[in-house]
């Protein structure tokens, strides 16, 4: 494994308590950061600490990420347990399940684009002050190559992650010249516990399109995310890091 200086880097994570941002934790930890967890499953959230916390400092929170609140609360908890903040990956995300626009119940439509939309919004309007007044700060934001590409039978997914695309780059050009970078990467599905929620006919499809004929392992997505909350990462910004077997054409 290539070695990453995070040291001295504390990193707030959402959805950490598993999949990609689990895998993205113990990436972190083992290039020297703090990780504070941030999950809406306190089961979970208690496996992943106990899990993670050999490895390094670890602190659990369970937040309603769609909640202004529940967030504000989080943001301080943290500030208050580590110090500071340096990282935030927007991580945590919902499918929602599969059918075609008409037949997507509105209010799973809704829940979808609150928590992979709102959700990102919200952590970033509660950390991006702190990051601003330290002038340093790296947010990486966890889309989809769905929301390049729109899949059939996901277009809530899809149209959430195609805003998050365009919060990243907005967010980014806010925040060029304070020191914080904000990226989005674009990954092809992983086999993850969102697989549970899909229908078997969607995975296929997904499975079909990935020129290398295999899912992305979240291993290859920590390393990502892990450069790109580095300080190695200092010009790029606003970009979009496709994660696809080569699915993308754009």
């Amino acid at each position: 494994m290539n070695q990453i200086d995070l040291k001295g880097r504390v990193a707030v994570i959402t959805g950490g308590a598993q999949g990609i941002g689990f895998a993205a934790a113990e990436r972190m930890l083992k290039s020297g950061a703090s990780v504070a967890l941030w999950d809406i499953d306190a089961g979970k959230l208690a496996e992943a600490e106990t899990a993670l916390s050999t490895q390094g400092v670890v602190s659990g929170m369970a937040v309603e990420l769609t909640d202004e609140t529940s967030v504000a609360q989080a943001t301080a908890a943290t500030l208050a347990r580590h110090g500071h903040i340096d990282i935030l990956v927007n991580n945590a995300g919902i499918t929602g399940g599969n059918g075609t626009t008409w037949e997507l119940d509105p209010a799973v439509w809704r829940r979808v684009v609150e928590v992979n939309l709102i959700g990102p919004y919200l952590t970033s309007r509660a950390v991006v002050p702190h990051m601003i007044d330290r002038g340093y700060g790296r947010i990486v934001n966890i889309a989809s190559v769905a929301g390049k590409e729109g899949n059939p039978n996901a277009s809530h997914y899809s149209a959430s992650k195609a805003a998050l695309i365009a919060l990243t780059k907005s967010l980014a050009k806010e925040l060029a010249t304070k020191g914080v970078m904000v990226n989005a990467i674009t990954p092809a599905a992983a086999k993850t516990a969102m697989f549970a929620t899909m229908a078997q006919s969607h995975i296929d499809f997904m499975l079909s399109k990935i020129p290398m004929g295999r899912f992305l392992e979240v291993g290859e997505a920590a390393a990502m995310i892990a450069w790109l909350a580095s300080e190695d990462c200092s010009f790029s910004t606003g970009a979009v890091f496709d994660l696809s077997g080569g699915r993308a054409t754009y």
